[in-house]
């Protein structure tokens, strides 16, 4: 799920939260945090049948809902921010299996003497990268449904350290692989089931992480843009592959590496994708990059650590490990992988 963006400014007193949400999702009543696929809810077929609107008889139902939920939002600048709902801006539904980017603005009075504010984001709104806008140094912060933000300095002045910006998006990354990244824990367990041995999963995560690396930083930098359209069916058939090549080899052969390294290209750019939907703090590009990364890295390698303590420390020296374990496995995966190219590509 592509998290909410939320830009924030005040001026003359007056607070405005312009929010780019998946309003179809928030209307059908969906608990969006940790949610990877709108699908796996059991409001899905509500939600679809929203998505399908066009504009004018979706915008009654997302002013009902948004006069409500302004209240949920809850801002604190001197005193609770009286938020109410200002406007929304829908666009046309356009191809329904993708979700619409709706931005509902909230305005608010905010006390001349305040000089400081918090946002408390709802439970169950999901993720929300929050940016100031309008004073120097800027706030650049992200939650998910619950949390509170740290006091926001109205003038500027908040914008987050180096260490900071780090720290704050090795969450960030990890989130995108552990729960929400199930097609890059899918690859990533492919290339477990080749062999549980150290030496070839290390030359194989360690070609896919120098690639995705590489198209990671390129594509967040903006110097390589590729369409969503064409990359994500690319990922399914990257993993449909990795997971078909395992039933028909049971050792790692000169040429994986070099497979993989170019799969992970394409991993890459789609994690690049998600970090282009709300952007890196500008002030801060290098350090929350890399930590996004090495969030990224943690949610992989915690793959590779469950798979062993459940699967590999136990069966991994089994005679028929192979074939009631390994092969079984690589071949749900790969129809799985198969199944998202048919999906990403037709549907």
């Amino acid at each position: 799920m592509v998290p909410t963006i939320g830009d924030l400014s005040v001026e003359d007193g007056q607070l405005t939260l312009n929010l780019r949400v998946n309003a179809e999702a928030l209307v059908a009543g969906i608990d969006l945090d940790g949610l990877e696929d709108t699908d796996e809810s059991d409001e899905a077929e509500q939600y679809d049948r929203l998505r399908a609107m066009a504009p004018a008889e979706l915008s009654p139902l997302v002013a009902r809902f948004a006069d409500r939920w302004a209240g949920e939002v809850k801002i604190e600048a001197g005193g609770p921010v009286s938020l109410s709902f200002a406007g929304a801006g829908i666009p046309d539904s356009g191809d329904a299996g993708l979700p619409r980017h709706t931005t509902l603005t909230l305005t608010g009075p905010v006390p001349r003497a305040a000089r400081t504010l918090t946002l408390h984001w709802p439970k169950g709104a999901g993720s929300l990268v929050l940016r100031q806008h309008g004073v120097p140094e800027p706030f650049t912060g992200y939650l998910q449904g619950g949390e509170t933000t740290p006091p926001i300095a109205l003038a500027g002045g908040t914008q987050q350290t180096g260490w900071q910006a780090f720290l704050s998006y090795i969450p960030v990354g990890f989130d995108h692989i552990l729960p929400k990244g199930l097609d890059h824990i899918l690859f990533v367990l492919a290339l477990f089931f080749l062999s549980t041995r150290l030496r070839p999963l290390i030359w194989q995560i360690s070609a896919f992480t120098l690639a995705h690396t590489v198209t990671l930083a390129l594509g967040a930098l903006g110097w390589v843009q590729v369409p969503a359209h064409i990359v994500e069916p690319l990922i399914a058939a990257s993993i449909a592959f990795v997971a078909v090549e395992n039933l028909f080899t049971d050792a790692l052969n000169r040429w994986r590496p070099l497979v993989v390294f170019g799969f992970g290209l394409l991993h890459g750019l789609g994690f690049a994708s998600v970090l282009g939907e709300f952007g890196l703090p500008q002030g801060q590009f290098i350090p929350a990059l890399i930590g996004f990364n090495v969030g990224v890295e943690l949610g992989q390698l915690t793959v590779i650590a469950l798979a062993f303590a459940v699967v590999g420390y136990w069966f991994r020296n089994k005679p028929w490990y192979r074939a009631r374990i390994a092969m079984p496995a690589s071949a749900v995966i790969a129809v799985i992988g198969l199944y998202w190219v048919v999906e990403r590509v037709f549907l």
